[in-house]
């Protein structure tokens, strides 16, 4: 990150070269340049992290408590996909999620869907994607927390007259909540940085910070001010995993 703002404080082109002149004006120009991006980031990055949540818990709850001897094996068949490349994923939901792909294109012939119907290159096919990327990382420390609960207080909750609801609303979740603060610390960083979901399955309008970061090194050229967006981003998160430690402690993560 010294690395990063330092060459974020200097001015010049790729052509004639960088010079450190400390204009610290980079940083405030590239968030009021930028700002629309940093917004649809953040929001998507809540929008990600809220359905991972959603669609994990129920998952690692039931093998957690319902997997028995399976339930290694069915941690490895979720963790099954992720065995392939993260690019070659992404691409393969650009191909069921298109026009006429397996998913709409017969929606479509029997007259469910009508012609104009299309995901890809909205919003919600950028938040698809990077939801299923990032499924594990919201998964596994929900599972690790809810593995280590004692089965017996469920049961004692129970023997005490409380129905299954009122058991999980006062004994599981409470008890969960460390591996749901990881869960939300692990899914939102990736999810706020991330660009190659929006370049593969978003269209202009669903651009996202990573993107123009991407944009600003490898096609303007402009270090300064790509290293001044990717500095901001970075100290954000930065600041969200200090807070998280300050609030719950960091032992319950390693833990």
């Amino acid at each position: 990150m010294l690395a990063m703002a330092g060459l974020a404080l200097q001015e010049g082109t790729s052509l004639e070269g960088f010079r450190l002149t400390w204009r610290f004006a980079n940083f405030t120009d590239a968030l009021s340049k930028y700002d629309e991006f940093f917004l649809r980031s953040l929001r998507n990055g809540a929008i990600v992290t809220g359905a991972s949540l959603l669609l994990s818990y129920p998952i690692a709850y039931w093998i957690a408590f319902y997997g028995g001897r399976f339930k290694t094996v069915f941690l490895f068949l979720l963790l099954l996909p992720f065995f392939v490349s993260f690019v070659i994923r992404t691409v393969s939901w650009s191909f069921i999620l298109s026009d006429d792909g397996i998913v709409f294109g017969p929606l479509k012939s029997i007259g469910l869907l009508p012609e104009g119907f299309r995901v890809v290159g909205k919003t919600f096919a950028v938040l698809a994607g990077i939801t299923y990327n990032l499924l594990p990382f919201t998964i596994l420390p929900l599972y690790v927390s809810l593995e280590r609960i004692d089965k017996s207080l469920v049961e004692a909750a129970k023997d005490l007259y409380s129905n299954k609801v009122q058991a999980f609303l006062k004994v599981v979740l409470p008890l969960s909540l460390p591996g749901v603060f990881a869960a939300i610390l692990l899914t939102s960083i990736p999810a706020v940085g991330d660009y190659v979901n929006a370049a593969v399955l978003g269209g202009p309008g669903t651009a996202m910070i990573g993107n123009v970061i991407q944009s600003e090194f490898l096609v303007a050229r402009d270090y300064p001010e790509a290293s001044a967006l990717a500095f901001i981003l970075m100290a954000a998160m930065l600041v969200g995993a200090t807070l998280y430690a300050r609030l719950l402690g960091t032992e319950e993560i390693t833990t």
